[in-house]
């Protein structure tokens, strides 16, 4: 059993979190929230979500695991104006979410859970740089570091206690370093891993400008991205392995 009705932009914003990463998932409708854990194709990212019933306006459900293709979904959501709600039900005699919202009805068609790739284990890391940035600052850096570079490089300077970013292309290079005094926290320890510009810019594409974004890092670490949604009612993490360095 499941209904649920929740905020469009809510709703939005969690499946943009997941569909940075995969097609299609499988979500469980616990009693106390949804829950969404995948990882992509290539095994480099993996996305962890929450969304507590406190986020939605009305939440009913009994523990149950649906499979959904996360581009349909997505794009009947993204159908909704701003202030709108969306209404979602289970019917499990067809096996079809029912979806309602402005005068549309939607029956989506559900994916085998079995059929959808594993859930993986999100790894506990002990990390010895943890960084609390503003999303705005953290995009600027991405932005700036996907107009030179394939690659960008996050790391932690101990002594300087700067966390910065790095991007290295074939004529042009980009460097951005915050202080302790320019970052909501900062945790320093020596850190420096090269990722993916282009997992890191789908990533970072489900971060609002105005989110606390807390990072953890290492020495050729994954890095762990965290952040909330939906006013704290929701939570967000990605881990997103790094491309090792050969000397």
């Amino acid at each position: 059993m499941f209904k649920a009705i929740v905020s469009a932009e809510t709703f939005q914003e969690v499946l943009g979190s997941v569909e940075a990463l995969v097609e299609e998932c499988k979500i469980h409708l616990d009693e106390d929230g949804i829950s969404i854990r995948a990882v992509d194709p290539a095994n480099v990212g993996m996305v962890d979500v929450h969304l507590a019933a406190e986020a939605f306006d009305m939440y009913e459900a009994d523990g149950g695991l649906i499979g959904v293709n996360l581009v349909r979904l997505s794009d009947i959501a993204g159908m909704a104006s701003s202030g709108d709600v969306i209404e979602l039900e289970l019917d499990e005699s067809t096996g079809k979410l029912h979806i309602q919202l402005d005068g549309l009805e939607y029956t989506l068609a559900l994916i085998d859970p079995d059929s959808i790739r594993q859930e993986p284990d999100i790894p506990d890391l002990d990390l010895p740089a943890h960084i609390v940035i503003e999303g705005r600052d953290l995009s600027r850096g991405v932005t700036a570091a996907d107009m030179v570079s394939d690659h960008i490089a996050l790391g932690v300077d101990d002594e300087a206690e700067t966390f910065y970013i790095d991007a290295e292309g074939d004529t042009d290079d980009v460097h951005l370093a915050l202080g302790r005094d320019q970052l909501i926290d900062l945790r320093a320890g020596d850190a420096h891993s090269l990722f993916s510009l282009e997992y890191l810019k789908d990533m970072n594409g489900a971060i609002d400008a105005d989110a606390e974004v807390a990072l953890e890092l290492g020495e050729e670490y994954p890095v762990t991205i965290r952040f909330q949604l939906a006013n704290g009612h929701g939570d967000v993490t990605y881990m997103l392995a790094p491309r090792i360095q050969n000397n």
